[in-house]
């Protein structure tokens, strides 16, 4: 009798622990549903110049609904400084699972405080060179906050070796490429002049990083390499966000530390977005453009001397920024 009487209390106790840890799973994910989880966030800029915030700062929002912004850094390995070589600002709304999607040009021209007139690719380097690295990226954020005229809550920084780790994490992805690329310039050089026919393909880390970097063999140069890193992003977020890899997400996010650079985002802010946004379709739920403009040479006041620069038409900006409220 008493054997039986102890097998019965380990057996209720042992349930009663995994009532307890499903209680807790329970009561996490419920936490990590948008609707739960962003009911406040950061503003790292307003697009005001004249109105700042303190980055601690929090907003309620009523919707889960934020601005973030996506920065591809050409910073190299044991270097401390790196110009924004792309960036993407991305509207995500994740009641209707909707995101809106533009690609600013790494030579648009914009004007620093304190600086003048510049590319917006020198923003982020010549900040990072005088202040540190902190003070570069959110230079580099409230410089397209500003340029768009609309707030940005979080930002991702990574750079290409970065960008090479999280596509071998996911053990490599399917990307479309729209049209022949020659890798002209290549990080590794046992590709160079290799040319990559349109099609789909099976991507390693490795090749995502050499195609998504071309430009100057592009018809279209710094437009072609937005297409080209549009479809990676996709082919990124479909693997990861795909439903059979969805319980992986968690280790996924942990090792986010190996590929990126900067971020305001916590791994509870990651997970959220990820769950939420589980069987991603960027042919429904994606809508993606482009900022054409005027190439001029142009007086740069940072570096004291006439450059190419990319002047955008202010109507184009208030078309694209409507999404984005």
């Amino acid at each position: 009798m008493k054997n039986k009487r102890k097998w019965k209390v380990i057996g209720i106790s042992f349930l009663g622990m995994i009532l307890i840890g499903l209680a807790a799973f329970g009561y996490e994910y419920y936490k990590l549903q948008p609707k739960n989880h962003f009911t406040t966030v950061p503003v790292v800029s307003t697009g005001n110049k004249s109105e700042k915030k303190s980055l601690s700062e929090q907003v309620e929002i009523k919707e889960p609904i934020f601005n973030l912004l996506l920065i591809g850094s050409d910073q190299r390995k044991g270097q401390n400084v790196g110009h924004s070589d792309s960036m993407v600002l991305i509207h995500v709304d994740l009641n209707n699972h909707k995101y809106h999607a533009v690609s600013i040009p790494r030579d648009t021209r914009v004007h620093l405080e304190g600086y003048g007139y510049t590319k917006l690719t020198s923003v982020q380097y010549i900040m990072q060179a005088t202040k540190g690295p902190q003070k570069g990226v959110e230079a580099a954020v409230s410089a397209v906050s500003e340029f768009m005229g609309i707030p940005i809550n979080y930002y991702v920084e990574t750079n290409y070796w970065g960008f090479q780790a999280m596509v071998d994490a996911l053990g490599g992805i399917e990307m479309n490429v729209p049209f022949d690329v020659k890798l002209t310039h290549p990080w590794y050089q046992e590709n160079l002049n290799k040319v990559i026919s349109a099609g789909t393909h099976s991507f390693d880390g490795k090749m995502v990083t050499e195609v998504v970097h071309e430009r100057y063999s592009l018809g279209n140069g710094e437009y072609g390499r937005q297409q080209l890193q549009e479809e990676a992003l996709k082919g990124i977020a479909k693997k990861a966000l795909d439903p059979g890899n969805i319980t992986k997400l968690p280790s996924l996010v942990k090792s986010i530390p190996e590929f990126i650079l900067a971020t305001n985002m916590s791994t509870s802010d990651m997970l959220s977005l990820g769950l939420s946004a589980k069987d991603f379709d960027p042919e429904k739920q994606l809508v993606y453009s482009q900022m054409p403009g005027q190439g001029k040479k142009l007086y740069d006041d940072i570096l004291k001397a006439h450059n190419y620069q990319l002047v955008i038409d202010q109507e184009r900006i208030k078309d694209i920024s409507s999404n984005f409220q």
